[in-house]
């Protein structure tokens, strides 16, 4: 049985396809199309998708999209009987339903010839994000939680999953939501696209909670596990916020009201320095967000007395949260699946519908890597077309066919200070590069985060930077010892390591770890042991291969990247592209830039 899931008319427009209740392939749309946050319909992501599957669209016999606008209604009637001004939000919606039940129309336009015979299946929203959690983790039973802004009338939801079977036992309703909450305050923060949340999270750190009494009048919390917003501060409620995608970006209008400045002082304009205060704001921002999400999931686990959880929707990205759930509550495991924001919702609505048509569970996502991958004949024909341009570069090309002295050169040139874009393999499903499209740099430099920031990345100062660490090695780095295969958690490092590696340790003593494993990614495992046989450090600073867009999906993006920043190699697939000519912070590291070196 094959079965095609969809994320459509929203940001992160993603595709997947199973087959028999295994994962083949998945993808968002702004990897193919190089919009960030690409929202819309994902045709390419479909296309690939089929593609890598062995099939046509004619071949499927379901297509399940993560959003079912017959849900919750009751409750919808009920909030427009007693908010006759939310008439207008109601028919805006509805424009967006006109838009999802078009969609075997959509699949004709863009797949002619094609014809789709089998059945179309609409999925709740926050279901499909319970499923993309709990139906592809390692967890026999978990208690299964989603949190996000808002989908199908709501914002959160709580299950317990046990085997294929997902009881629901809470919900939380429009108009809270936590999501918005995080949201609406990002902006007011001076941060307003689509998806910059991370942005205060990054920038927490650098604050004390000085507003959490003030974040607390905005949030409340009730002993079920719940939380209410008080609308005041809030527009989405009675106006329409815009949100339209005409040119495949995202665009929200403001979710704050003028309250909001009452309470916190007049907000930050995007062109205004970041000051203290905007720091102290942020920090209790995320304050405020942990309190809520760690009462609504303590109430969960002393209700079932379950110890692992699985996480999802777009909170499920809070990766501090995350990184404290052992510390602060009777959970003992924690997964969240690369794509845990909506994108996923086209892995959790294929899975649903798997299961509800009696599929039975046999796969557990333990890596990323389902996206697109390209041979060596492929690159090797993009180095023959654009060899002057790489050669006028001040480049040298050299093919490494031996993979233990790619990985042997690969991080020799790490540890000498230098640059390195790492290509390889299939792309990465979700928002983080985990070692198939990355940047890699030494983790021991403490000039690095200021040179990937200024002269690649150009971006903020205050973002931090992560730790590829091989997985036996987190117990000795980390004060916690979990698989975070998709770098979806933060953990303090030990104190007696942080001096080490001052590149991916954040102001508060903290690293956003991927643990790597030779199974799921043999060749970035062996580039991370030569690292540490030089080095005694066992991880190497990784970003997303991007400069300010959609990680790298194809080796003339990565070319592109490369020749356009101050990369210093670039290593696709085999083939060893090196400046000839590189700058003194490529030279013997000295006491000035460089941390100490001496071996674990």
């Amino acid at each position: 049985m094959l079965i095609l899931g969809i994320n459509a008319f929203h940001a992160d427009a993603a595709a997947a396809v199973m087959r028999d209740g295994v994962l083949l392939a998945a993808a968002e749309e702004e990897r193919f199309r190089r919009i960030k946050h690409c929202a819309g319909f994902p045709a390419q992501a479909i296309d690939y998708c089929l593609t890598e599957a062995g099939a046509r669209l004619a071949d499927v016999d379901h297509v399940a999209i993560n959003q079912d606008s017959e849900t919750n209604n009751f409750r919808r009637l009920a909030y427009l009987a007693t908010h006759p001004r939310a008439i207008g939000l109601a028919l805006g919606r509805l424009r967006n339903r006109q838009a999802r039940e078009a969609l075997p129309e959509l699949l004709a336009r863009e797949f002619p010839g094609d014809a789709f015979r089998g059945a179309f299946h609409n999925v709740e929203h926050h279901l499909a994000h319970l499923s993309s959690a709990f139906h592809v983790s390692p967890f026999d039973e978990a208690i299964v939680v989603s949190v996000d802004g808002m989908g199908d009338f709501a914002s959160a939801a709580w299950a317990v999953g046990r085997g294929a079977d997902l009881a629901v036992g809470g919900r939380v309703h429009f108009p809270h939501s936590l999501g918005i909450f995080y949201q609406a305050l990002t902006q007011f923060l001076g941060f307003p696209h689509y998806g910059d949340e991370y942005k205060i999270m990054g920038l927490a750190p650098y604050g004390k909670p000085a507003h959490l009494e003030a974040m607390r009048r905005i949030v409340t919390l009730d002993e079920r596990g719940g939380f209410e917003l008080d609308l005041k501060y809030f527009r989405h409620h009675r106006e329409r916020i815009a949100f339209s995608w005409s040119s495949g970006v995202p665009d929200f209008t403001e979710l704050f009201s003028p309250a909001l400045e009452g309470l916190l002082g007049p907000r930050r304009r995007p062109d205004q320095p970041l000051e203290d205060r905007h720091r102290d704001i942020a920090r209790s921002v995320q304050a405020m967000y942990e309190e809520a999400f760690f009462n609504l999931i303590r109430v969960a686990q002393k209700q079932h007395g379950l110890t692992n959880i699985a996480l999802a929707g777009g909170c499920a990205a809070n990766s501090v949260a995350n990184g404290k759930i052992r510390r602060e509550t009777a959970y003992r495991q924690v997964y969240v699946q690369s794509a845990a924001g909506d994108a996923g919702g086209a892995i959790g609505a294929a899975f649903a519908t798997w299961h509800k048509l009696g599929g039975a569970r046999s796969f557990v996502m333990d890596h990323a890597y389902w996206g697109p991958h390209f041979s060596k004949s492929e690159v090797a024909a993009l180095v023959r077309d654009r060899h002057d341009d790489i050669v006028a570069a001040g480049c040298a090309i050299e093919e490494v066919g031996d993979e233990e002295e790619l990985c042997r050169r690969a991080a020799r040139a790490v540890a000498d200070g230098k640059v390195v874009g790492w290509f390889q393999g299939r792309l990465e499903w979700g928002p983080r590069a985990l070692g198939n499209r990355s940047i890699v740099c030494d983790p021991r430099r403490v000039d690095m985060k200021s040179i990937l920031n200024s002269k690649i990345k150009k971006r903020e100062s205050f973002r931090p930077f992560a730790p590829s660490i091989l997985d036996n090695a987190v117990s000795d780095w980390f004060e916690e010892d979990d698989a975070v295969p998709f770098m979806m958690q933060v953990f303090q490092v030990r104190a007696d390591k942080r001096a080490q590696i001052p590149a991916v340790t954040h102001v508060d003593g903290s690293g956003r770890l991927q643990t790597v494993y030779r199974h799921s990614n043999p060749r970035y495992y062996r580039l991370i042991e030569y690292f540490r046989d030089l080095t005694g450090v066992p991880m190497v600073l990784n970003t997303s291969f991007n400069e300010n867009e959609p990680v790298v999906c194809r080796p003339e993006e990565a070319l592109e990247c490369f020749l356009r920043t101050e990369m210093d190699i670039l290593v696709m697939g085999e083939t060893f592209i090196a400046r000839s000519a590189t700058e003194d912070r490529n030279k013997a590291a000295t006491g000035e830039n460089r941390a100490a070196t001496t071996t674990a």
